[in-house]
């Protein structure tokens, strides 16, 4: 009878948790207007705290599905950056690009001051690049936010993805090739993987609007053509071990140019896209270890200040150059402060690629990791509601 009960609360864990955290999401919004994916993301923490039977890595799929949950995020982040806006105003790219480096160096000048191993400070600075663009573009949508600092947000946040993955590809690469001294094995854990992410997200961005083009295809039908495509993308990055995360907003940006234009009603993938979303931040924050979180906060607390105020710093001395008041500059910087989903799935997948130093990683930055995912998205909301963007202020 223990075991059918046992049987029974796992077989229901998930279905269950869910429709808490949306529940809870929903309330805490009405009522305090705290973001939802800080709510989902409090549920997952709970749900792993108490350790609730099927809340664990030991279900078959959850990493994938969580994959699919954000690689439809990073292509909707794909589709809304402008390339044009780079050739006019070229001081944007070049922010990202610097900010990136800057965030890199000083994350791995900071975990220096404590007993890591190499190996890890390089992996915690490149994670560190990263914005999480699960919670930025999710505040973003509830807010119905767009203006100079919204834009400036979402296509800092993709160039530091970019550049976070490159730098962790060439970090597994140098530990491939310290570990076994085989050039080409590090070779093709880098530079190969990254290459032919981008190549095969870029194909299916000029590939799927072609074949839209063929037939007068309804909006809705456009939407479940590209998630589709979102779906079938991160199968074949799985199996050939690629990142479906670089390839899906590789796709994202790809097709934006090749304009097949998604309306705003179609922002999030409709139902299923919420519905992916509640799973995800649910499943990010389930896999923290809260004995980690413990042992790490004094860490975490530390290399949240230091990658705050690199990515604040930088925003502010490039303000005027990029086009931008201070102020502005300011806001874009703080708003920028999620990481956590992102990161955290790349180590997952850098860890399922048989990169050992990825599970002590996640231990390490627990702490950090804890903090960026419950308070990040209310940062991103502050700043954006600051910035007078949303339909909130504008109102």
């Amino acid at each position: 009878m223990l075991t059918d009960y046992s049987f029974l609360l796992q077989s229901i864990a998930w279905p269950l948790v869910l429709l808490l955290a949306w529940f809870i999401a929903e309330r805490a919004h009405e009522v305090w207007h705290i973001p939802r994916v800080t709510s989902y993301v409090a549920v997952g923490l709970v749900g792993g705290l108490v350790n609730l039977p099927g809340l664990t890595t030991d279900v078959p799929g959850l990493p994938f599905l969580a994959n699919v949950a954000l690689s439809l995020v990073l292509f909707e982040l794909g589709y809304r950056i402008n390339l044009r806006w780079f050739r006019h105003n070229p001081w944007v790219l070049v922010l990202g690009v610097v900010e990136s480096i800057v965030t890199f160096g000083v994350m791995y000048w900071v975990t220096g001051w404590f007993d890591l191993a190499t190996d890890l400070r390089l992996i915690i600075a490149a994670l560190s690049i990263s914005a999480s663009p699960a919670g930025i573009v999710r505040v973003a949508n509830e807010l119905r936010s767009a203006g100079q600092v919204t834009e400036r947000v979402l296509h800092l946040c993709a160039i530091n993805c970019m550049v976070s993955v490159l730098a962790l590809k060439l970090v597994v690469g140098y530990w491939y090739l310290s570990t076994s001294g085989d050039l080409v094995l590090a070779a093709f854990g880098s530079i190969h993987q990254v290459g032919t992410s981008v190549a095969v997200g870029g194909l299916l961005g000029v590939a799927v609007p072609w074949l839209l083009r063929l037939r007068n295809t309804h909006e809705r039908g456009v939407t479940v053509v590209f998630a589709l495509s979102v779906l079938l993308l991160t199968t074949a990055a799985y199996g050939l071990k690629l990142s479906p995360l670089l390839a899906a907003l590789t796709f994202g940006i790809v097709a934006r140019e090749r304009r097949v234009h998604l309306t705003n009603a179609q922002r999030d993938f409709g139902t299923a896209g919420d519905l992916l979303s509640i799973f995800l931040f649910v499943y990010i924050a389930s896999l923290l270890d809260w004995a980690d979180v413990g042992t790490g906060m004094l860490l975490g607390l530390l290399l949240i200040l230091v990658r705050t105020a690199s990515k604040v710093g930088c925003n502010l001395v490039a303000a005027r150059l990029s086009g931008i008041t201070e102020r502005k500059g300011l806001l874009t910087g703080l708003a920028l402060t999620p990481m956590s989903a992102f990161a955290i799935l790349l180590i997952e997948q850098s860890r399922l690629y048989g990169f050992a130093p990825a599970v002590e990683v996640l231990s390490v930055m627990a702490g950090m990791m804890l903090l960026q995912e419950l308070l990040g998205p209310v940062v991103t909301q502050r700043a954006l509601l600051a910035a007078h963007e949303t339909h909130v202020t504008k109102g």
